[in-house]
């Protein structure tokens, strides 16, 4: 449901998968079942890069599925393209994996000390992802390390509503909407470049979580760059409550 307009205040909109939280457990999963970890890594970067490209690429056909049956979808095309075949079973014990995914270590205490800060009234966290409505609130609500921090987030917008995937304009568009704030008063974090572009493209503040510490690489549109830059959660949301006004 959108908000009403509120103030001068801010929100703070998380990514999620890749984010707050890590599907590393889903490789370690894969190497369970398939008996080799080099392996299982391996599908496990093809299966996110599928992902990302299948929402790419339906977005710009102007057709819709919803994420979790992309997500599917693309891990079948990399245990295809492994040469691996796993049964119906096995790969509902992979996607159910999502539902219990870690936060990064650096997650938790960022958002204890968040929660501390959101007693503001001028601040409001919520998560924004391509995920679906099902798929966040699973993530949320079951992630043993991300669920005590459920209350923090006043809202978990999905773009299931609009049947568009990020970076596509509508996107950004429908995160202002439903959190009743134009895009000026909306911070997006982010460890996804392409996230990052499309937001600030859009006129939202961008701040890019370079936990690897590579530095802007991204070249897609060399002018859209990341408004803040942090190498844990902590860094980067300390510098965004800085620049409050």
């Amino acid at each position: 449901m959108a908000h009403e307009q509120k103030g001068n205040g801010i929100v703070i909109a998380f990514d999620l998968y890749g984010t707050l939280l890590s599907t590393e457990s889903i490789s370690n999963r894969l190497a369970e079942i398939i008996g080799s970890q080099e392996e299982a890594t391996r599908i496990a970067a093809s299966w996110r890069k599928y992902q990302l490209e299948y929402s790419w690429r339906l977005t710009c056909m102007g057709y819709y599925e919803d994420f979790f049956n992309i997500t599917r979808n693309a891990l079948a095309h990399a245990l295809s393209e492994a040469s691996v075949r796993l049964e119906e079973k096995q790969i509902d014990q992979l996607m159910s994996e999502y539902d219990h995914l870690s936060t990064f270590p650096d997650v938790t205490p960022a958002l204890q000390n968040l929660s501390s800060t959101t007693t503001r009234a001028d601040i409001e966290a919520v998560i924004f992802s391509n995920g679906t409505q099902e798929m966040l609130s699973n993530s949320v609500l079951r992630s043993a390390s991300l669920s005590p921090h459920a209350a923090l987030f006043k809202d978990l917008v999905t773009v299931q509503g609009i049947q568009k995937y990020k970076p596509a304009p509508e996107t950004y568009q429908h995160l202002a909407t439903q959190t009743g704030k134009s895009v000026d008063r909306i911070w997006l974090i982010s460890a996804n470049p392409f996230d990052i572009v499309g937001a600030t493209k859009c006129g939202v503040n961008a701040a890019w979580l370079d936990r690897a510490n590579r530095g802007w690489e991204d070249a897609a549109v060399p002018a859209l760059r990341p408004r803040v830059i942090g190498t844990s959660l902590a860094e980067v949301i300390k510098s965004i409550l800085s620049q409050l006004k």
